[in-house]
């Protein structure tokens, strides 16, 4: 087992596998430190593969468009193996006038950005899906947005970051981050110190623990999100969808069966992750909830049969934005969290422009948006 390398990342969900990647491709050594036993134990084996621009918040953008551009499409053939990426497009869904306004705001904000988002009645929805329910009266439609498998891609990059020379070790919880003449110099772990002159935490919520060795911390909290899986039917739409007041979100995979997400309403009272560090199993609530919001939009899958739920945590932000981010303090000190359920599909492009920064000093997408001192306190 190495103890030194070029950079250490600590975590191995989408975000840190995918920098270790992209770090890896430019010649430099990498060592992953993961604390569970398993690669992509977080939320990013553990959601509904959105790979979208509609319903962000414009900050996040000019990252996001990135990722739509230049990673995502060639993203199965780069790792070889197949993310299931489909570039289907977005419906974000509204039944009231209310809904639309939301609908109205978030659009106006991307297409400002330079993303094709444009608000359609009820007809051209229903021309584009027709089998959604007579209740929906209008949605926002965004073409080059998309979905992908996230466990395959996560663990896409894994399998590509090894293949690479990374040395990934799990069971290797990161206690403190060590420096020296107030420069990065490594981390320690309970049996180890790991060497190196550049860390990058990307941990989610957990990213705070380590930080907080260093002085550093990022206002977030953790949320549960839940999602479910029906067996598979026969190919009915190639969209992502969301809602105005997110009743649920989701897509047909390849093999035909649905993945959805949502909201019951009690995701602020989960239990804990428990002694093994595994993540807390979903509610009926939610299963519940959650089918309830999917037969309102699609009357159709009323008797589709869930074969499967899972929960997981998701990092979320003060202002629900990511930090992708060096920490001017500390040189040597990197900062990959927050990204409060947007993780998968902004993911890649966060890793990619990190990776870029190490290694070439400029990122491609400027940052500033992402820095990790952009928190104000309260007067």
């Amino acid at each position: 087992m190495k103890t030194a390398a070029d950079v250490i990342v600590v975590g191995a969900g989408i975000s840190g596998n995918a920098t270790a990647y992209y770090l890896a491709k430019k010649g430099l050594s990498v060592i992953v430190l993961e604390a569970s036993q398993n690669i992509g134990n977080g939320g990013s084996s553990r959601n509904g593969g959105g790979v979208r621009q509609s319903g962000r918040d414009p900050r996040e953008l000019p990252l996001m468009i990135y990722g739509v551009k230049n990673i995502w499409p060639n993203l199965s053939e780069e790792l070889g193996v197949d993310t299931e990426y489909v570039q289907g497009g977005n419906l974000r869904l509204g039944k009231t006038e209310e809904h639309l306004k939301i609908l109205r705001r978030l659009a106006d904000g991307a297409v400002n950005c330079g993303v094709d988002v444009r608000m359609i009645d009820a007809g051209e929805v229903r021309q584009i899906n027709p089998y959604l329910s007579e209740a929906v009266i209008g949605a926002s439609w965004c073409p080059s947005d998309g979905h992908a498998n996230p466990l395959v891609t996560t663990l896409g990059f894994y399998k590509s970051a090894l293949a690479l020379g990374v040395e990934f070790i799990t069971g290797c919880p990161v206690s403190e981050i060590i420096l020296s003449a107030g420069k990065t110099a490594g981390v320690k772990t309970p049996e180890n110190i790991f060497y190196s002159k550049a860390v990058i935490v990307c941990a989610g919520f957990e990213s705070n623990a380590v930080l907080g060795t260093a002085g550093i911390s990022i206002p977030m909290r953790k949320k549960l999100l839940q999602c479910l899986v029906t067996e598979a039917e026969p190919e009915m739409f190639r969209q992502m969808l969301g809602t105005a007041k997110a009743d649920f979100y989701g897509h047909q995979t390849k093999h035909g069966s649905f993945v959805f997400g949502g909201h019951d309403g009690y995701e602020d009272f989960a239990n804990p992750l428990n002694e093994n560090n595994s993540y807390p199993p979903s509610t009926s609530d939610f299963v519940s909830a959650c089918s309830r919001g999917i037969t309102g939009y699609f009357p159709l899958l009323a008797n589709a049969r869930i074969v499967r739920s899972w929960g997981g945590y998701e990092d979320l932000a003060s202002d629900g934005i990511c930090t992708v981010s060096k920490v001017d303090e500390i040189p040597g000190l990197y900062v990959e969290c927050g990204f409060s359920g947007h993780g998968f599909g902004i993911g890649p492009s966060a890793a990619f422009n990190i990776a870029e920064l190490i290694a070439e000093g400029k990122s491609p997408v400027p940052l500033d948006n992402y820095r990790y001192n952009r928190f104000k306190p309260a007067l």
